[in-house]
């Protein structure tokens, strides 16, 4: 909701001698700013405020888990009215994304800044269908989907390169008719799902219409563009997969089918269940805090 303008009108009023009387009228009031965003797993007690869908709520009394909005006129959320939506915490960002910057920043309060929630929106706009399919479930539920992962990726958004530089001369296939044209070790994982090998920097380039294959650097060094090839990958590539992550989402076949198009049998039927566990836990908060449930499927 846009903010409202103080606007200042003069009524003139004639009195019966002829002269005029100039009366300001009352001015409207400024939008209220949104408290914090109501988070699924956070205990309320009796007058704790938060925002949820453009209004500030207030609890009447101890509340967990329990939707702003959903409780009725005589639930436990009292609602306080419509509250400050110019890109402000707790409602939507001007970009449509159904992630607030503040819902971000709880996501990732440790997060290098260089994974900047501009750089992510920015991005979305080269991939509308990303969180913009289905229903507001379905959305919500991808988007978490897609942050969880990126999140077991990077460490929560701290890393921006593959730590183990041992593995760098492994991601070239020279056998490629193109080659590795920025070197043998140009090809180590980047950004938020971490990018690797010259033919998939090859692929991801040639979709987004930059020459990654000859300045891979580029994943590093702008967050836009980041953001963009994960989400290259998140839409169009199964992986070891048999659908893209996207189509996990959207058609309601579990987030652990996600986990198998990033990872497949390295984590999925037993390869590793405790990274597994920590990418579902992840989703679980991330939806939480989103405020939808998980759904079903959420093990490969």
């Amino acid at each position: 909701m846009p903010k409202l303008r103080t606007l200042l009108l003069l009524a003139v009023t004639v009195l019966a001698s002829g002269t005029a009387l100039v009366v300001p009228s009352v001015s409207a009031s400024a939008a209220v700013a949104c408290a914090t965003p109501w988070s699924a797993s956070t205990v309320y007690t009796a007058n704790n405020v938060a925002s949820h869908n453009g209004h500030n709520w207030r609890a009447k009394w101890w509340t967990q888990g329990e939707t702003p909005g959903t409780t009725g006129e005589w639930g436990v959320w009292a609602d306080n009215g419509a509250c400050d939506g110019g890109g402000g915490p707790g409602n939507p960002d001007p970009s449509g994304f159904v992630v607030t910057e503040a819902q971000f920043n709880q996501m990732f309060p440790g997060r290098n800044s260089f994974y900047t929630y501009s750089g992510l929106t920015a991005a979305i706009q080269a991939f509308p269908a990303f969180a913009g399919t289905g229903g507001d479930t379905i959305k919500k539920q991808e988007a978490a989907a897609f942050l969880a992962n990126v999140s077991h990726e990077t460490g929560g958004l701290v890393y921006i390169v593959e730590q183990n530089q041992n593995n760098y001369p492994h991601y070239c296939d020279a056998g490629q008719p193109y080659g590795c044209p920025a070197g043998q070790a140009a090809y180590y994982g980047r950004g938020p799902i971490q990018l690797s090998w010259n033919f998939n920097y090859k692929a991801a380039g040639d979709a987004l219409g930059i020459n990654l294959l000859a300045d891979p650097w580029q994943v590093e060094r702008n967050a836009a563009t980041s953001w963009k090839t994960a989400l290259w990958y998140w839409m169009t590539q199964n992986g070891p997969g048999t659908m893209t992550a996207h189509n996990a989402m959207v058609n309601s076949r579990g987030f652990g089918e996600t986990i198998r198009s990033i990872n497949g049998s390295l984590e999925c039927n037993g390869g590793n269940p405790g990274q597994v566990e920590s990418r579902v836990s992840k989703y679980r908060s991330f939806t939480s805090l989103l405020g939808v449930a998980p759904g079903a499927n959420l093990y490969c």
